[in-house]
């Protein structure tokens, strides 16, 4: 399988685009959040790929992050979601707010991916659910997820413990983080 391709960024035309590795040209599909972040044509570009192997075709699609590819892989693993789905679903949103979406099972960002109706969303956060790592979906980063896990350990649900914590400032404590957290919840 190919994992990762290092080269020069030969053309690039959404959502495809062309990578010139030692005078081999490697033609991959690529989300757009990918996409917006390439560097100019014939620039160095290296990028984590996915290969798909079907009777028909063999098609490789190339990620700037390590989480896009993991949430790739995890939309695909659906029953239903194919690799053109996972590509929209991934330009859509970025993988920390699918994260939250899933984390708060909340489908209207789902939905406002083209191809993505109500009955899909449901099923993508009810799939998904636990399969997304919840690092980020705080925006206060490695603290926040540890006040989701203090919150959780103390008998709240993991959509009420994200919820609590989406107002926290990054660089918080975690004893900060938690009281602020369990000063939301009280209020709400």
């Amino acid at each position: 399988m190919i994992g990762k391709l290092s080269g020069k960024l030969a053309a690039k035309q959404p959502p495809q685009i062309l990578v010139d590795v030692g005078g081999v040209a490697y033609e991959l599909d690529v989300p757009m959040s990918t996409f917006y972040s390439l560097p100019a044509t014939g620039d160095a570009v290296s990028l984590h790929t996915h290969l798909v192997v079907r009777e028909d075709a063999h098609t490789l699609y190339g990620f700037a992050t390590l989480e896009e590819r993991a949430a790739f892989r995890q939309l695909i693993r659906i029953s239903g979601v194919g690799a053109r789905t996972a590509l929209a679903v991934l330009s859509g949103l970025s993988v920390s707010d699918l994260a939250q979406a899933v984390a708060l099972q909340d489908a209207a960002p789902l939905t406002r991916v083209p191809g993505i109706g109500k009955k899909t969303s449901e099923r993508l956060l009810l799939e998904l659910k636990g399969k997304l790592t919840t690092a980020a979906t705080t925006p206060a980063g490695h603290h926040a997820s540890d006040v989701v896990n203090a919150l959780v350990a103390l008998g709240y649900s993991d959509k009420e413990a994200l919820a609590a914590t989406k107002g926290l400032q990054p660089g918080i404590s975690v004893s900060e983080g938690i009281r602020a957290a369990l000063k939301a919840l009280a209020k709400s």
